[in-house]
């Protein structure tokens, strides 16, 4: 498979993500492009569905490379994250040789922990060579993890390294493209951040969210679309538990279509919240005039 270079300027940056319906501003676009050019991990700071994780996938497709994510839970560990031992197989391995009187544990010991017994997880397959180049490693949501995790990812993002005991260390032939997100529930150490290139992912602006819905749904008339985006952006100014991301914008404009709409009103409003806020509370607070309050505010926005 032939490697799809890098992008050369900030430009040409906006256009590849473009070209993969990522609608980049210049300003994530020129930290991403920072980061290829210089070989940083990259640091994303936002709320919840503003596009932080879809950048990594953006740069998976337009590059070529494959995608490792690897998901971070509260109690993730460097083990987990890096590999285990496949024990079942090691088992029917141990037990076949003692059926077949093999007495030499030396040489079933080197069997056993072997790569045919080694089950990759992603920050180990990130340092595995890859067909197209090296992978882009997403570790999402690292906010979620603890310090001693984070502690961890410092050593091997500092080196591009991982040590498994009984095979010693592993080091990438080619650094992976490194993207670490954080939807900021915990403050994430300034020692990891300082091996990052940061950037922090705010709501878009009228024009860019109306720029990403049309190229994210393009089914929606341009007039729906407008007053989709008019609205969501007038309900994030409400006293909301979870304000909606550019995700739920989207997920919102699809389901509009799905149900023929051609633009909103009071009741298709009621009729499909669900979509774009996660919480009864917030619900609540849009029932009865409340919505139609914030309707007539948002087609005032959508026409200005």
């Amino acid at each position: 498979m032939s490697q799809i270079a890098l992008p050369t300027s900030i430009d040409q940056t906006v256009q590849m993500l473009g070209d993969v319906g990522y609608v980049a501003g210049r300003d994530i676009a020129t930290v991403a492009f920072l980061a290829l050019k210089l070989g940083r991990p990259l640091f994303l700071e936002g709320e919840a569905g503003v596009g932080k994780t879809e950048i990594a996938k953006a740069l998976s497709a337009v590059l070529g490379r494959r995608l490792i994510r690897l998901q971070c839970y509260e109690g993730l560990d460097a083990s987990s994250a890096v590999y285990e031992w496949n024990f079942a197989a090691q088992m029917v391995a141990i037990r076949t040789a003692e059926a077949s009187g093999d007495a030499d544990r030396t040489a079933l010991k080197d069997e056993l922990f072997s790569d045919d017994y080694l089950i990759e997880r992603p920050l180990l397959e990130a340092m595995r060579p890859q067909p197209g180049g090296a992978p882009v490693l997403l570790i999402d949501e690292l906010d979620r993890t603890d310090e001693p995790f984070e502690a961890f990812l410092l050593e091997a993002l500092s080196d591009f390294a991982v040590t498994i005991p009984e095979l010693g260390t592993i080091e990438a032939p080619e650094p992976p493209i490194v993207i670490l997100t954080s939807n900021r529930t915990r403050e994430v150490h300034d020692a990891l951040k300082r091996r990052c290139l940061y950037h922090w992912v705010d709501y878009p602006d009228f024009d860019r969210e109306l720029e990403i819905v049309t190229a994210r749904a393009p089914e929606a008339a341009e007039r729906l679309s407008r007053e989709i985006v008019a609205f969501v952006q007038r309900l994030r100014t409400e006293d909301l538990f979870k304000k909606p991301g550019v995700a739920e914008t989207i997920d919102w404009a699809k389901c509009l279509v799905a149900l023929d709409a051609i633009e909103l009103s009071p009741a298709v409003i009621a009729d499909t919240l669900g979509a774009i806020l996660k919480y009864q509370d917030d619900i609540q607070k849009l029932q009865g005039s409340e919505a139609k309050r914030l309707l007539d505010a948002a087609r005032e926005g959508a026409t200005g």
